[in-house]
Protein backbone atom coordinates (compact mmCIF):
# COMPACT_ATOMS: atom_id res chain seq x y z
CA UNK A 1 0.00 0.00 0.00
CA UNK A 2 1.32 3.47 -0.86
CA UNK A 3 -0.07 5.13 2.28
CA UNK A 4 -2.64 4.27 4.94
CA UNK A 5 -5.19 6.17 7.00
CA UNK A 6 -5.75 4.77 10.49
CA UNK A 7 -9.25 4.21 11.87
CA UNK A 8 -8.70 6.87 14.55
CA UNK A 9 -7.65 9.41 11.90
CA UNK A 10 -10.66 8.49 9.75
CA UNK A 11 -13.00 8.97 12.71
CA UNK A 12 -11.53 12.40 13.47
CA UNK A 13 -11.77 13.51 9.82
CA UNK A 14 -15.41 12.37 9.70
CA UNK A 15 -16.15 14.33 12.90
CA UNK A 16 -14.45 17.52 11.62
CA UNK A 17 -16.07 17.23 8.17
CA UNK A 18 -19.52 16.80 9.69
CA UNK A 19 -19.08 19.88 11.89
CA UNK A 20 -17.92 21.94 8.89
CA UNK A 21 -20.50 20.47 6.46
CA UNK A 22 -17.73 19.32 4.12
CA UNK A 23 -16.90 16.01 2.45
CA UNK A 24 -14.83 13.60 4.58
CA UNK A 25 -11.67 14.01 2.51
CA UNK A 26 -8.33 14.72 4.21
CA UNK A 27 -5.56 16.16 2.05
CA UNK A 28 -1.95 15.49 3.04
CA UNK A 29 0.70 17.57 1.32
CA UNK A 30 4.44 17.87 1.90
CA UNK A 31 5.99 21.33 1.63
CA UNK A 32 9.51 22.63 1.93
CA UNK A 33 10.24 24.27 5.26
CA UNK A 34 10.00 23.44 8.91
CA UNK A 35 12.99 22.89 11.16
CA UNK A 36 13.99 19.62 9.44
CA UNK A 37 13.55 20.50 5.75
CA UNK A 38 10.02 19.30 4.92
CA UNK A 39 6.73 19.73 6.73
CA UNK A 40 3.34 18.06 6.56
CA UNK A 41 0.25 20.10 5.74
CA UNK A 42 -3.25 18.77 6.44
CA UNK A 43 -6.59 20.17 5.36
CA UNK A 44 -10.06 19.14 4.25
CA UNK A 45 -10.54 18.90 0.49
CA UNK A 46 -13.74 19.35 -1.47
CA UNK A 47 -12.74 16.65 -3.96
CA UNK A 48 -9.63 14.79 -5.13
CA UNK A 49 -7.49 16.32 -7.87
CA UNK A 50 -6.81 14.37 -11.08
CA UNK A 51 -3.25 13.33 -10.07
CA UNK A 52 -4.04 12.48 -6.42
CA UNK A 53 -3.50 9.10 -4.86
CA UNK A 54 -6.72 8.26 -2.98
CA UNK A 55 -7.07 5.72 -0.16
CA UNK A 56 -10.20 5.09 1.87
CA UNK A 57 -10.75 3.95 5.45
CA UNK A 58 -14.19 3.66 7.05
CA UNK A 59 -15.75 5.84 4.33
CA UNK A 60 -13.17 8.63 4.73
CA UNK A 61 -10.75 9.41 1.92
CA UNK A 62 -7.12 10.46 2.24
CA UNK A 63 -5.73 12.24 -0.82
CA UNK A 64 -2.04 12.87 -1.51
CA UNK A 65 -0.70 14.71 -4.55
CA UNK A 66 1.74 12.99 -6.90
CA UNK A 67 4.76 15.03 -5.71
CA UNK A 68 4.15 14.44 -2.00
CA UNK A 69 3.48 10.70 -2.21
CA UNK A 70 7.13 9.95 -2.99
CA UNK A 71 8.10 11.48 0.38
CA UNK A 72 5.50 9.62 2.47
CA UNK A 73 5.14 6.31 0.58
CA UNK A 74 4.66 3.39 2.96
CA UNK A 75 3.54 5.66 5.79
CA UNK A 76 0.42 5.87 7.92
CA UNK A 77 -1.60 8.95 8.82
CA UNK A 78 -2.85 8.66 12.40
CA UNK A 79 -4.67 10.87 14.90
CA UNK A 80 -3.30 11.03 18.42
CA UNK A 81 -4.89 12.65 21.46
CA UNK A 82 -2.65 12.70 24.54
CA UNK A 83 -1.23 15.07 27.16
CA UNK A 84 0.88 16.72 24.44
CA UNK A 85 -2.24 17.65 22.48
CA UNK A 86 -4.42 16.29 19.72
CA UNK A 87 -3.13 16.19 16.16
CA UNK A 88 -2.72 14.25 12.96
CA UNK A 89 0.67 12.52 12.74
CA UNK A 90 2.46 10.74 9.92
CA UNK A 91 4.40 7.57 10.65
CA UNK A 92 6.81 8.03 7.74
CA UNK A 93 9.35 5.25 7.04
CA UNK A 94 11.19 7.57 4.61
CA UNK A 95 12.04 10.17 7.25
CA UNK A 96 15.65 10.01 8.43
CA UNK A 97 15.22 12.78 11.01
CA UNK A 98 12.41 14.79 12.49
CA UNK A 99 11.64 17.53 14.96
CA UNK A 100 10.16 17.24 18.43
CA UNK A 101 6.71 18.41 17.35
CA UNK A 102 6.43 15.71 14.66
CA UNK A 103 5.39 18.03 11.84
CA UNK A 104 8.79 18.46 10.21
CA UNK A 105 11.12 15.82 8.76
CA UNK A 106 14.05 15.20 6.45
CA UNK A 107 14.79 12.37 4.03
Amino acid sequence: MDIALSSSAAARVAWIAQRQSKPAILRLAVEGGGCSGFQYRFGLADEPEADDLVVETDGVRLVVDSMSIDLVRGGTVDFVDNLGGASFKVDNPNATAGCGCGTSFSV
